[in-house]
C-alpha cells in the first residue's frame, strides 16, 4: 500500500481547533467540530492532523469519531510518526486494533525504516507483538539500524519475562534465528553476551548457531 500524503496546513481556525482538542482529549468540541465545515486532515506546524494528536495520548473515542469522519490512520506527521505506529510503539492495544479495521499498512516504516512489529519488540509490548503477527507484516524486516525485530527485542532489551516473550512469539511465528545484525553478530551472540538464559534456551532450541 503506497503511503498517503496530504498537503496543507489548516485551513481556517476550525481545522487547527480539531487538532488541539483532539489531542488534549476535549470531545465535546471534537464532536461539534466535525459538523462544521473542516479538513480532517488539516495539520498543523508538526504536521500533526487530528487523528494523530489523538494517537499521541491514546484518546480512543476521539480517534472513533475521527476515524467514523473519515481520518486516515496512514498519515503521518513531519516525524513519520502515524497513529498505527504510535499504538505499536506506545502499546496502546486498543488503538492498534481500531487502525488495523480501519486500514493501516502494516508495512509502512517510521523514521529507521522500522516497522510497527520491530518499534513493539524493542519495548516489550507482547499484545503489540501478538496482533500484529496475526497480520501479513514482515517478520523478518530489517530497519536502518540493520536490526530485525528479533534483534531488537534481544539487543534492547532486558531479558525479563516480557522481552522473553517477545522473543518466543517472534521465533513460533517464524523469524530467523539466524539473520545476524549489520556487523554479522546473530541473536544468541547478543543473548549470549548478555547472558538472558531464558532467550538463550529459546534460540538454541530453535537452531541457532
Amino acid at each position: 500500500m503506497a503511503e498517503t500524503i496530504y498537503s496543507g496546513q489548516s485551513r481556517n481556525k476550525n481545522d487547527l481547533q480539531l487538532i488541539i482538542s483532539s489531542e488534549k482529549g476535549d470531545i465535546e468540541t471534537v464532536k461539534s467540530l466535525l459538523k462544521k465545515d473542516i479538513y480532517i486532515h488539516a495539520q498543523d506546524k508538526e504536521g500533526r492532523c487530528a487523528l494523530v494528536a489523538a494517537a499521541y495520548n491514546n484518546h480512543l473515542e476521539i480517534a472513533d469519531l475521527l476515524i467514523t469522519a473519515g481520518a486516515d490512520v496512514n498519515m503521518k506527521d513531519n516525524t513519520l510518526q502515524s497513529a498505527y505506529l504510535i499504538s505499536t510503539s506506545e502499546g496502546y492495544t486498543e488503538l492498534l486494533t481500531k487502525t488495523l479495521k480501519a486500514g493501516a499498512d502494516v508495512h509502512c516504516t517510521d523514521s529507521y525504516n522500522g516497522t510497527g512489529l520491530i518499534r513493539a519488540a524493542d519495548r516489550g509490548h507482547v499484545e503489540i507483538i501478538r496482533e500484529l503477527l496475526k497480520t501479513a507484516i514482515r517478520i523478518n524486516h530489517i530497519n536502518r539500524l540493520g536490526w530485525t525485530a528479533l534483534l531488537e527485542a534481544v539487543i534492547l532489551g532486558d531479558g525479563g519475562k516480557r522481552h522473553t516473550e517477545v522473543v518466543r512469539l517472534l521465533v513460533d511465528a517464524g523469524a530467523d534465528v539466524n539473520l545476524p545484525d549489520k556487523d554479522g553478530v546473530t541473536p544468541l551472540a547478543h543473548a549470549l553476551n548478555r547472558n538472558f538464559f531464558d532467550i538463550i534456551k529459546i534460540l538454541e532450541n530453535s537452531g541457532a548457531e
